[in-house]
């Protein structure tokens, strides 16, 4: 804000906007490109899953419940892959990953065909990626794919209905 501020005194107003627009998409950007994601466990005695850095939560050693909080796009598909292959290869003996997408709003061609990736590397070693807590505009878009014919594992309503299946 304040570089904005000092050019619009020093240069005029367009160059003052013209900062201020290119700062804060190049801000928004940055903050987008690496999504927090959480390793999540059951609550014991609940359906509610948690950071199992931060609660104390029952885990399976074969299934990770990996929660993304931002939408996928360009700038962070790439991101997400690495997180989801750093996962894997820390724990060899994985045979699930649940992606919980219940902050999800939106996913771009880019996070499509890093989704694909993940599925074809995961699928290749033998560990099957499933997906929970899907919202609507984000399974329009899995639809109009052919991503959903080649998912390894199966769409989950809810990441309690995963825990269930493979717990």
């Amino acid at each position: 804000m304040a570089v904005t501020i000092l050019l619009t005194l020093c240069e005029g107003v367009e160059a003052g906007i013209i900062s201020g627009v290119t700062l804060s998409i190049a801000l928004f950007l940055y903050r987008t490109s690496r999504p927090h994601s959480a390793l999540v466990g059951r609550v014991p005695g609940t359906e509610h899953f948690r950071n199992t850095t931060r609660h104390d939560v029952e885990t399976v050693n074969t299934v990770a419940l990996l929660r993304i909080d931002e939408s996928l796009y360009f700038a962070n598909a790439r991101y997400l892959e690495d997180t989801v292959y750093n996962l894997v290869a820390s724990q060899p003996e994985l045979e699930h990953v649940v992606l919980i997408c219940s902050a999800v709003n939106l996913i771009d061609a880019s996070a499509l065909e890093s989704l694909d990736a993940i599925n074809a590397r995961l699928k290749d070693s033998d560990v099957k990626l499933h997906l929970s807590e899907v919202k609507g505009p984000v399974m329009d878009q899995l639809k109009k794919s052919d991503f959903l014919d080649a998912l390894t594992g199966r769409v989950f309503l809810s990441t309690y209905a995963a825990w269930r299946e493979f717990s």
